[in-house]
């Protein structure tokens, strides 16, 4: 399927792909929850779409290209998966600091400066919370199975503790972050994500009520992706027997990474053959874990889903860079937004606002 292709889909809310199409896409469409919206990726663009406090939906679109189009000798199994999580990640930082900033805020739709002292608290916090994950989910487990096990025992017994306990720590940890009370709509959110891509592969309208039917769970989803790698660093793990010192210890730490491609690998195959019957024993763990990570959203939230998904199956200008606009498919039915004749004004003038440069 070309590029033209996956981004063929008009704004309106009609099918926008056949179902056979969109289920052959690699991976061609993604996203993630934010604070009060969503963020979907396609091969091409980049949308955010954010629900203000006066109700209206913000949407930031970008171009986007992976390195891995400039550079397709990085095209290759495991590798591209590192690749593909680094981006990921500088990605959805940016989206955080989008919706946070519009969130709490009327008065910035068209604001895409990006403050310096902001980004390097986001990316400190980033560096910090990875580091503590890695603590953790992989050297705390270390000294918990050398308490458990004893020295007479072989080193498949040691790696088969270490990764249950491993894994019973992520589960315990998953439970205790949905307690949360601040990360009750971000799960809802991940929710809308997830039933506006299950519609989007279905060939389904492009709005709450093609999306409503759909379940919050999918195969593809970040939760699955952690599955795959606490359940993949088991066997990478018993490979490199059972550490003896601080740097097999370490050791373990720095394959990670290799880890992580693996994982990659085993989402892609899992969402191109869910509903194959060998593998829905891997598959089904991951679901069950986004019970906990997934949410019912409500219609105004699918609309936002579907207000970045549309956004990124627009196509566009090729001298397209980047736009800010209002999207309000549900004004007449929200009380909560201004009068229709001022959010008209307010949508064609800022959806005029194209930027030459990446505001990232």
């Amino acid at each position: 399927m070309s590029e033209t292709q996956e981004t063929a889909a008009a704004v309106d809310n009609s099918p926008s792909v056949d179902s056979k199409d969109a289920r052959t896409m690699d991976l061609a469409v993604g996203g993630q929850a934010l604070i009060e919206g969503v963020m979907m990726r396609s091969p091409s663009f980049l949308a955010m779409a954010v629900r203000t406090p006066d109700g209206r939906i913000v949407v930031r679109k970008k171009t986007f290209g992976s390195i891995m189009k400039k550079l397709p000798f990085l095209n290759i199994p495991v590798l591209r998966g590192g690749i593909h999580l680094i981006e990921t990640m500088g990605l959805g930082i940016n989206a955080l600091m989008f919706s946070a900033d519009q969130a709490i805020s009327e008065d910035r739709v068209d604001s895409n400066k990006t403050n310096i002292k902001d980004t390097l608290m986001m990316w400190g916090t980033v560096v910090v919370s990875f580091a503590l994950s890695l603590g953790l989910f992989f050297y705390v487990p270390i000294l918990l199975t050398d308490l458990i096990v004893g020295e007479e025992a072989g080193s498949l017994v040691w790696n088969i503790v270490d990764g249950i306990i491993r894994v019973t720590m992520f589960v315990i940890y998953l439970l205790a972050v949905s307690k949360l009370p601040d990360m009750a709509r971000v799960f809802q959110y991940h929710g809308a994500e997830h039933k506006s891509i299950h519609a989007f592969e279905n060939g389904k309208s492009l709005d709450a009520d093609g999306a409503r039917p759909f379940p919050t769970l999918h195969p593809r989803c970040g939760t699955s992706f952690l599955f795959f790698v606490m359940l993949i660093s088991i066997f990478v793990f018993a490979l490199l027997g059972r550490p003896e010192d601080i740097a097999d210890r370490l050791q373990r730490i720095a394959f990670v990474p290799v880890i992580g491609g693996l994982a990659y690998e085993a989402i892609k195959l899992s969402g191109k053959y869910a509903k194959a019957w060998c593998l829905k024993p891997v598959i089904l763990p991951g679901l069950w874990l986004q019970k906990i990570t997934t949410s019912e959203p409500d219609d105004q939230q699918l609309t936002v889903g579907m207000a970045a998904l549309r956004a990124v199956l627009t196509p566009e200008a090729d001298d397209f860079s980047e736009r800010v606009y209002y999207d309000m498919p549900d004004l007449e039915n929200d009380d909560e937004t201004e009068p229709a004749s001022a959010d008209a004004a307010n949508h064609e003038a800022v959806q005029n606002q194209t930027k030459d440069g990446d505001a990232s």
